[in-house]
């Protein structure tokens, strides 16, 4: 008798195309209009991304922002070109409010909303020592000012956004940006205003979070299965130059990877990543290595038990 062929475990790709952390001086690649960020999102999800993480930004200067108009703009031409599933931020940017952050989510009704979990610190001023020339006056402020921004996302912010979405079918990619943000997350499932499977992401490396080392690693992906069992799908995010070592600890681990320019504008060490997609090839080429299968959008509905793209208000 031949031995049926073992089925390789299936890893989702998420792709962050453009988010709030990096400016528009820092690469000429980072994509800011409703038309390279569309461009991006698709090139992505041709590469081998599932889900696709967005951001809007001040097509005129690169500003973030939660303007539902601006997302209207890429949002359905993505979806016309891709079965991607589509990931609306509802953290925004640190200098927005709740509300602000909220609107594009609320109207928009995606399959998927990102979901901070705890208040921190939020240290963007380490790039200043990188980077010196702005195009735009708001750049340098933006960067010097985050030594004293507080990213707020106390519980009933956590609360309030869980229960503007949930009624609309959208679930969560539960940002989780130290151990601590665990706790909060079992908590709000244990109070069922989140239903399982949560799909966790992991980041490390941002100044005011878990570090990136092995062993922080390691150590979220023992809390997590200590809380959450078999409730949960994890990813992991690396920042800056730490983006594939982290994915790639993550895979060993059994975990799923996000990738995209809102997490690292590198290719390689001094080498400027070209495109998102770039980004994407690079992991896929890692997972497939390793025996892995990149799975598709509906590998990942399946997996994340999303309602289907065509249930969106997009």
């Amino acid at each position: 008798m031949v031995e049926e062929k073992r089925k390789s475990r299936k890893v989702i790709i998420t792709c962050a195309v453009t988010g709030s952390i990096h400016t528009p001086s820092m690469s000429p690649h980072l994509p800011i209009t409703p038309d390279e960020i569309a461009s991006e999102a698709i090139a992505a999800a041709e590469s081998g991304a599932a889900v696709i993480h967005l951001h809007a930004r001040n097509p005129q200067d690169g500003r973030p922002t939660q303007d539902p108009d601006i997302y209207g703009q890429f949002l359905h031409r993505i979806k016309q070109a891709s079965d991607a599933v589509l990931n609306i931020t509802s953290g925004g940017a640190v200098t927005l409010t709740l509300e602000e952050r909220l609107r594009p989510a609320a109207k928009y009704a995606p399959e998927v909303a990102s979901l901070n979990m705890g208040t921190m610190n939020f240290g963007l001023y380490p790039m200043l020592s990188r980077f010196t020339e702005f195009r735009h006056d708001w750049e340098r402020p933006y960067l010097e000012n985050s030594r004293d921004y507080i990213f707020r996302n106390t519980f009933a912010d956590i609360e309030c956004i869980l229960n503007t979405c949930r009624d609309n079918g959208t679930r969560f990619e539960c940002e989780c940006y130290d151990i601590s943000h665990l706790y909060n997350l079992a908590h709000f499932l244990d109070r069922q205003l989140i239903e399982p499977p949560v799909f966790i992401q992991s980041v490390f490396g941002l100044l005011g979070g878990i570090g990136a080392h092995s062993e922080d690693i390691a150590h979220m992906k023992r809390t997590a299965d200590r809380l959450f069992g078999d409730r949960f799908v994890w990813s992991v995010l690396g920042a800056g130059r730490m983006q594939m070592n982290v994915a790639a600890q993550s895979l060993l681990l059994g975990g799923n990877v996000r990738v995209g320019l809102e997490d690292s504008l590198w290719s390689g060490p001094g080498r400027l990543a070209t495109s998102n997609a770039e980004q994407v090839a690079h992991i896929r080429k890692v997972i497939e290595s390793l025996g892995l299968e990149v799975a598709t959008p509906s590998d990942a509905r399946e997996m994340l038990q999303l309602k289907g793209g065509d249930q969106v208000n997009f």
